[in-house]
């Protein structure tokens, strides 16, 4: 029903001055609070707040009755009488995150922003947003992540334009007039960039004159990105390629503007870009260890800064990656992998970027055998040796092996890039055998971050088992075997089977099934690339599941995949060590509903794929 007038101002003013943060207010401010109310009643399921809709211009207080908060699908919060919701869009100007549905039949009151009524609205210290709301949609304007969410665009400086053939003192004195740390030119319409930093690499090491043509110094072409790309994604872009500066262009392709991370980085966080450029710059293991000791510091600020826990684990694993580089080129020189061109695959979640503060960094070689012609035993045991220093040093700069063999040093995982198909193809033969399947599961997460034209062969052989029924059943079987706990009973976490435990291990009951099912549908789209939600993404577009189950299984995965990078961190602050598994006791009754509502639909969507499996329909 529509709005209305109650005439008892007296129950407002005793309602709103039991209630956080009106309590706080004089009586004259409460009063003028009460005269502004107005009433609204709705009755269970209704919507109050559509997510992504316009600007509220009413604060919410829940008088009777309650409201969940739903993001995307999955309930984050329970809020009752007293409660306030809405405040977040009425005083940011932001569009809701949330939408707002009743679980009961409810009464609102509804006021304006009560910063204009009062006459102390600095009494309104809104001490949270909710209770335990995701963190990250929950940063006030301003904040960190709320910044990173606005496109490039809105930090982009303008292009200081030169020739390809003009002198490199010339492009200089351009960049002095302009203040810019950087000058474009184009040939045949690709963009070409040379930045301060190769003035200091080049030009001031000797290495190039300063009458020699500006294309001597400049990188061609430039990496280029659209403009309305958001700042969080170009700043994992950067990090990831090790770049300052992002050419961005307009809807039809033309360059308008130039993005440099030092206006995207928060100077509050320490910059995942300083420790790779750290470990890419040390020339011995002393100063590589120093540098991967910002690891853990980097991702415990990146996470605490409000970054999605998915973009921090893309960000951790981009600087796992340089620091992993770096020490194989270390060890590496004068060794045989010096002449058969290594290719360097890191697997498992490192390899999909989503790594957890304990994530084993697993890892794969493919090598080029032109200088060892059918390199025979000797030479093929040769390579393992130099691997073995290379994995002995990694604890030393915070990198784990895989404790189980799933790393360079085991022979089915080092091979000549020209044997890796056919060795794929064999494992195919045998889809249903539990160690074949393991090995295309971890090779199907393999991105390689050296010499990756050597790993074409691998990605052309998975993608060909996309039209092998034997296969993509084999893999639907194990993602379906891969179940999620039934619930929790009485603080045990309840099996499928009905096995009861104590402890909850968040990456084996949620993540590894999720994951497990994305597998799945890359291998039968032909495409494995990317990292779980990517895959997810791929397969709604390719009517594999539909848009409901992409929205509950991309928030189930970020659900948990957040809680578990949380209770990681904690055991880090706490220096205690990393457990696998959380207590329930340490879960409360929201968090524990939360998990056991993202179960129940993951499991639903399971039974469907049992029924319609994921080679013989389409959603």
């Amino acid at each position: 029903m529509g709005p209305e007038r109650w005439p008892s101002m007296r129950e407002y003013v005793d309602f709103l001055s039991a209630q956080s943060p009106y309590s706080s207010l004089p009586a004259s401010d409460l009063n003028r609070l009460a005269h502004e109310i107005e009433v609204e009643f709705y009755s269970a399921s209704a919507v109050v707040v559509q997510a992504d809709s316009a600007r509220l211009d009413y604060v919410y207080i829940v008088r009777t009755g309650s409201v969940e908060i739903v993001d995307r699908g999955i309930t984050i919060d329970v809020l009752g009488p007293g409660d306030t919701f809405g405040h977040i869009s009425v005083f940011s100007g932001l569009p809701p995150a949330f939408a707002v549905r009743c679980l009961e039949d409810t009464l609102c009151y509804r006021i304006p922003d009560p910063r204009a009524l009062v006459d102390h609205p600095e009494c309104l210290r809104f001490a949270h947003y909710g209770k335990t709301i995701a963190r990250e949609r929950l940063i006030a304007a301003g904040g960190s992540f709320t910044r990173l969410e606005r496109p490039v665009r809105d930090v982009m400086h303008p292009i200081t334009w030169c020739d390809a053939l003009m002198p490199v003192r010339e492009v200089a004195a351009l960049m002095r007039r302009d203040g810019a740390s950087c000058a474009v030119y184009t040939i045949d319409g690709t963009p070409a960039i040379v930045t301060d930093a190769d003035f200091r690499d080049k030009v001031a090491t000797g290495e190039v004159g300063i009458d020699a043509p500006i294309s001597a110094v400049a990188s061609f072409p430039a990496l280029m990105v659209g403009d309305e790309m958001t700042l969080d994604t170009a700043y994992i872009t950067m990090i990831d390629r090790g770049i300052h500066h992002l050419l961005a262009s307009d809807r039809a392709g033309r360059p308008v503007g130039v993005a440099r991370v030092v206006d995207i980085a928060d100077t509050d966080v320490r910059s995942p870009l300083l420790v790779r450029s750290a470990a890419e710059s040390a020339t011995t293991m002393s100063q590589l260890v120093t540098a991967s000791n910002q690891l853990v510091p980097t991702l415990i600020e990146l996470y605490e800064s409000g970054l999605p826990p998915r973009h921090v684990g893309a960000l951790h694993s981009a600087m796992i990656e340089s620091v992993f580089r770096r020490l194989v080129e270390l060890h590496t020189a004068g060794t045989i992998l010096d002449r058969v061109t290594p290719s360097w695959m890191l697997l498992g979640s490192v390899g999909r970027r989503e790594t957890l503060p304990n994530s084993d960094v697993d890892t794969a070689l493919a090598w080029s055998d032109d200088e060892i012609n059918d390199a025979s035993p000797e030479e093929r045991a040769e390579v393992v040796d130099a691997v073995m220093p290379i994995m002995r040093a990694m604890p030393s700069c915070g990198l784990r092996p895989c404790s189980d063999g799933l790393n360079a040093v085991n022979p089915d995982f080092n091979r000549a890039a020209a044997e890796w198909p056919g060795v794929i193809n064999g494992w195919r033969k045998a889809p249903y055998s539990p160690a074949e399947l393991l090995l295309i599961s971890t090779m199907a997460d393999a991105r390689a971050i050296t010499h990756p034209a050597l790993t074409l062969g691998i990605r052309r052989e998975l993608a060909w088992g996309a039209n092998r029924h034997e296969v993509n059943a084999a893999f639907n079987t194990l993602a379906m075997n891969n179940r999620p706990p039934a619930g929790f009973v009485r603080g045990f976490v309840v099996e499928r089977l009905g096995g009861r435990k104590r402890q909850l291990d968040l990456k084996k009951a949620g993540l590894r099934p999720i994951a497990s099912i994305a597998r799945a549908l890359a291998l039968r789209s032909g495409d494995v690339t990317g990292s779980t939600p990517e895959r997810l993404d791929r397969a709604h577009r390719a009517g594999f599941i539909n848009e409901d189950e992409l929205d509950t299984l991309k928030g189930a995965f970020d659900l948990i995949y957040g809680l578990t990078i949380e209770f990681q961190l904690s055991s880090i602050r706490n220096s205690s060590p990393i457990a696998t598994a959380v207590s329930l006791d340490d879960l409360d009754s929201l968090k524990r509903r939360h998990l056991r509502d993202a179960f129940r639909s993951v499991n639903q969507i399971q039974e469907r794929l049992v029924h319609y499996p994921l080679w013989s329909t389409r959603s």
